[in-house]
């Protein structure tokens, strides 16, 4: 059997034999310190192909030794297997306990399953409103995970699949305990690592399942130009091709053939899209095959052996070699020519194929992947649904249509964090809800909000005309939030970028829980709508509505130890602590850590999303840091052969004093001459700073602009001779007083309680005008007949400024 040469992939599926240890039925492979495959065979026959999950099992040899004392004994410096040789597998012959470990209990047993997994991900939320139930990860909290691969499918050397020798078990135990980073990445050394993904995937992308000519198109992308709202990626939903078919071939919902009723030149209107700067994508159903009616159809049928003229349907079959090769020649590899950047591979039905078990969904997002990359230039990236474990290899995944609620926003925080725990980091979410529900602007903004801190930014609905996702069909104000949250996304592409190679270097997702980092800490689970965003930012959306009166809605949160920066508003917050926190509709909690390196891009053209021409690097004091931007062209694998880019930050940092060195490393010279603004943030008014630099009050920051050139290292220090460079300057008055301006409890109320404003003739009322220390003023508002929403923000504030 032949198939087409770039379906072969890069693997090394046979394991070091010094890691091998095996009898005539068993085998066991120490792949790392904490990770054994178990194999029991009673043919005698073993699997060393690469599975749909495992590729790489070719590992430097752990540390390890054998002891064989009647039973067989495997002793690592974490985990202590034990096997009687002559039994099968059982909860009896096979057990594995953790080394050095003196209560004689063992940690697992065959057939054990953790009770406490901390869950990974699922296939869809279509249809779902709230919460479902996830699939096991690949970590718990009993301290280990069990993979059973035996009924996945292999590879031959042809890069195709084939059935595997039947009646074996395959078995992947992972024994990490809580080192749940350490877990991830030696999955990803076994399994694959998360592939690179382009750039322009981590601007906004526009979507809607709607009926639009290419004018309507072409009338949407100008209202989102006028308003200065970028997009790097536009989706053209199931329309794009004939809809209004003859009856005698069935459902319209899979096709090839451009509508020309709506595009009357598709090529001229790619090239449109291209111009102003968006890449392309187009929903693709393939369940159906092809039928007489497309475009496409002669020169598959005569491929398939088939006579054209006797239109009989090519029926779709993902088993087939020959049927994907015309597939993806004759379908598919004409539009991206066109101008066609990726496929929305839009599968929904169903798990089963030709071969048993073989999901249709998992074979398209291999080959698509695969296929996109054919040229060795073009970075391999599709758009579909998540196929099971191994998936993180075919980036990225679209969660499908949940229900326009506020219980499902709700669950989407902790679904995508969640999802680290199987390695799946690029969830998109239609932010803003798929279908039903209610059209409201503040669960909008805060779906926008959360969809500007998630790892893709996609707006998108069913065909409902009232289901509204473009900004300006809202209020003035729901407009003026959302395009300014839109327009952040656009700024914050330089770090998503850096975070998104950390990953494909093997390193953590974008989107990962707090407990990762904090795995002693039973706070750290219980943050279900917490998560990091990247190395440097800790989020927590508003996921509930505001509340009445008082006009703010609440997040209750746990801070993890050290100290923290309100990445809007500068803030300090103390470490180790739980805050009930209270933000306005245009507010999201997003908290740098102390000596958070944070680079953002000035928009300076249409739908920027390449290399910005001018940096503004927001840096935090209060601890050492290094941060890595890195860039390259964005789109294709030159990156490979070095051409690509790495600015260099590195920050020290104590109580009087901060040094910033930026060193520019870039050999091939792809990148433009910029500029580069350090905002030195949370620093006192009066630093010392070793650079001309500006004073911004707002954010309490030094400013200063540098052109560093390639080689170069420019050091910048900023020092005080006080206690601390840091302004940790808390108004608790202003802040009180804003949080009374815009609620809408009784005037009495707020009078009582009061305002305090000096350079004002009428200058003070009520409590606040009483001048009281924090403390008393905390005891007082305590003390007052008031609505307990109210008192509940009130008191958030106080505490934090005793």
């Amino acid at each position: 059997m032949e198939t087409m040469k770039h379906f072969r992939f890069e693997h090394s599926g046979k394991a070091n034999p010094g890691a091998v240890v095996g009898g005539k039925f068993y085998r066991f492979t120490v792949l790392t310190e904490r990770l054994f495959r178990l194999e029991y065979s009673p043919s005698g026959q073993f699997e060393d192909r690469p599975s749909q999950t495992f590729w790489f099992r070719n590992l430097e040899v752990p540390e390890f030794e054998v002891i064989e004392k009647g039973e067989l004994e495997i002793r690592t410096p974490y985990l202590h297997l034990c096997y009687d040789k002559e039994k099968p597998f059982s909860k009896d012959s096979l057990k594995i306990k953790r080394t050095n470990d003196l209560s004689g209990e063992f940690l697992w047993a065959y057939g054990k399953l953790p009770a406490l997994n901390l869950k990974g991900t699922y296939r869809t939320l279509d249809g779902v409103d709230g919460e479902l139930k996830l699939e096991d990860g690949l970590m718990s909290r009993d301290g280990f995970a069990v993979v059973d691969d035996s009924q996945t499918y292999v590879f031959g050397n042809e890069g195709w699949f084939e059935k595997r020798i039947p009646g074996n078990l395959d078995l992947y135990f992972f024994g990490y305990g809580n080192d749940y980073q350490a877990c991830l990445q030696d999955f990803y050394k076994i399994s694959g690592r998360v592939p690179l993904i382009p750039r322009y995937a981590l601007g906004n992308w526009w979507s809607k399942f709607w009926n639009y000519t290419e004018e309507e198109m072409k009338e949407l992308l100008e209202n989102f130009r006028k308003r200065g709202i970028p997009l790097s990626v536009f989706i053209i939903d199931i329309d794009w091709h004939l809809r209004e078919i003859p009856g005698e071939y069935g459902s319209s919902w899979t096709g090839y053939t451009w509508n020309r009723k709506n595009f009357p030149d598709p090529k001229a209107f790619l090239a449109f899209l291209k111009a102003r700067n968006l890449r392309v994508s187009l929903n693709l159903h393939p369940a159906d095959g092809f039928r007489a009616y497309e475009e496409c159809y002669p020169e598959i049928a005569r491929f398939m052996g088939m006579d054209p003229e006797e239109k009989l349907p090519v029926r779709f079959d993902c088993t087939d070699p020959k049927f994907m090769e015309a597939y993806f020649r004759f379908a598919h590899h004409p539009h991206e020519e066109a101008g066609v950047d990726f496929w929305w591979i839009d599968w929904q039905q169903g798990t089963q194929s030709k071969l048993p078990g073989l999901d249709p969904l998992w074979v398209l997002n291999h080959l698509h992947f695969l296929d996109l990359a054919r040229d060795g230039k073009k970075r391999g990236f599709i758009f579909s649904r998540w196929p099971g474990l191994g998936g993180h290899r075919y980036p990225i995944g679209f969660s499908g249509d949940a229900h326009v609620t506020w219980e499902s926003l709700a669950f989407q925080p902790f679904f995508t964090a969640t999802a680290a725990n199987v390695g799946y980091g690029w969830w998109s979410h239609d932010i803003g809800g798929h279908c039903f529900g209610k059209e409201e602007p503040e669960l909008y903004l805060r779906w926008v909000q959360f969809g500007v801190f998630s790892p893709i930014m996609r707006l998108h609905s069913t065909n409902k005309y009232y289901h509204k996702r473009e900004p300006w069909r809202w209020d003035l104000n729901t407009e003026k939030i959302a395009t300014d949250y839109l327009m952040l996304r656009h700024r914050l592409i330089p770090y998503l970028y850096s975070m998104n190679r950390l990953n494909a270097e093997g390193g953590l997702p974008l989107v990962h829980p707090i407990y990762y980092k904090f795995p002693h800490r039973e706070e750290a689970y219980r943050q279900r709508n917490a998560y990091f965003f990247g190395t440097e930012l800790l989020v927590a959306p508003y996921i509930t509505p505001l509340i009445k009166d008082l006009n703010r809605s609440r997040a209750d949160l746990w801070l993890p130890e050290g100290f923290w920066f309100d990445f809007f508003k500068g803030e300090v917050y103390a470490g180790d602590r739980h805050y009930a926190l209270y933000g306005g509709i245009e507010e999201i909690n997003v908290f740098a850590k102390a000596g958070a390196i944070v680079p953002l891009a000035a928009l300076t053209s249409e739908n920027q999303w390449e290399n910005p021409q001018i940096l503004e690097v927001h840096v935090f004091p209060g601890a050492d840091n290094k941060f890595i931007l890195y860039e390259d062209d964005g789109e294709s694998t030159a990156y490979r052969e070095g051409f690509h880019a790495e600015t260099v930050f590195s920050l020290k940092a104590d109580e009087q004093s901060l040094d910033l060195e930026i060193e520019v490393r870039d050999e091939k010279g792809i990148l433009p001459d910029r500029e580069i603004k350090l905002v030195f943030r949370n620093v006192k008014r009066d630093s010392k700073v070793s650079s001309v630099s500006e004073y911004d009050g707002k954010l309490k920051a030094h400013i200063v602009s540098i052109r560093p050139g390639t080689g170069e290292k420019i050091r910048v220090r900023l020092e005080t001779a006080e206690n601390s460079i840091i302004d940790a300057s808390f108004d608790y008055v202003g802040r009180i007083m804003d949080l009374l301006d815009r609620s809408t409890y009784e005037t009495r109320i707020k009078t009582e309680i009061g305002f305090l404003m000096p350079s004002h003739n009428h200058n003070r009322e009520g409590l606040l005008g009483r001048n009281l220390c924090p403390k008393t003023l905390l005891s007082e508002i305590q003390a007052m007949d008031i609505d307990q929403e109210l008192k509940n923000a009130l008191l958030s504030i106080l505490v934090r400024a005793i």
